[in-house]
């Protein structure tokens, strides 16, 4: 889960815009701390050295599960059709001796937050079966039957998301087009969600229920309350559409 902002404050340098760059946060804590908001180069290289640090604090961030569990929930979320929807019941790890994060959706499946035990360095999804499991990391992909991925891998490409064109390429050629990108900002959304309704279950240690067509709890004040899940802007921000439901 994200930590606290415990970064000492710094000067703002002269050609950032901290105010800007702020946009519609309220939190007073946050102050400028070149981890928060490191410089961007024109050399890539250079850039990829200087990720921002505000992806793990909960002043400007969802930590972990959302920075990384954004990139495989999202496999998760497409492999069961759930893309725009998502899990109805979220249980905190430690609640009543829950070993993991855990996700309930409404046809059953279950998914967990949890390390690989035979590789715990390695990020990915590992979805178990009836008839065996599938292994999907950033670097690789195991199968419990080696010909059930042969065919697999065969059809890649084939459904409903064209996977050869590059991530830029194929949102500038959406703009252009004006059609969806690969992955429509539907699934970007309840992939998000999922993430930050896991934090919400963690920081309240207990399970939320979650309607996922309504984007709302299920008469859960305390969950609706949540920052996570609304805030006033800080002005002249402001999302008009936006208001609060339980």
């Amino acid at each position: 889960p994200p930590k606290p902002l415990d970064l000492p404050e710094m000067p703002v340098p002269e050609n950032l815009n901290w105010n800007l760059w702020m946009g519609p946060l309220t939190d007073p804590k946050i102050h400028y701390h070149p981890d928060l908001c490191p410089p961007v180069t024109l050399d890539p290289d250079q850039n990829e050295k200087l990720w921002g640090a505000w992806r793990w604090y909960s002043e400007t961030g969802n930590g972990f599960p959302a920075d990384w569990g954004a990139h495989m929930y999202d496999i998760a979320q497409a492999a069961l059709g759930m893309d725009g929807l998502g899990p109805v019941e979220y249980i905190p790890k430690g609640y009543k001796g829950a070993e993991w994060d855990t996700m309930k959706y409404a046809n059953g499946i279950i998914m967990q937050e949890r390390p690989f035990t035979d590789d715990k360095e390695a990020k990915g999804i590992k979805f178990i079966g009836d008839k065996g499991w599938l292994k999907v990391t950033r670097g690789y992909i195991e199968c419990s039957d080696s010909k059930l991925l042969k065919k697999q891998q065969e059809e890649i490409g084939k459904g409903q998301y064209e996977v050869s064109s590059p991530h830029m390429q194929n949102f500038i050629d959406a703009i252009r087009n004006h059609t969806d990108p690969n992955a429509p900002v539907e699934y970007g959304t309840s992939t998000n969600t999922l993430c930050c309704l896991t934090n919400i279950a963690r920081e309240l240690g207990r399970p939320v229920h979650w309607n996922p067509a309504t984007l709302s709890f299920e008469g859960d004040k305390e969950a609706a309350a949540h920052r996570l899940y609304y805030y006033e802007y800080r002005r002249p921000y402001k999302l008009p559409y936006l208001d609060k439901r339980c």
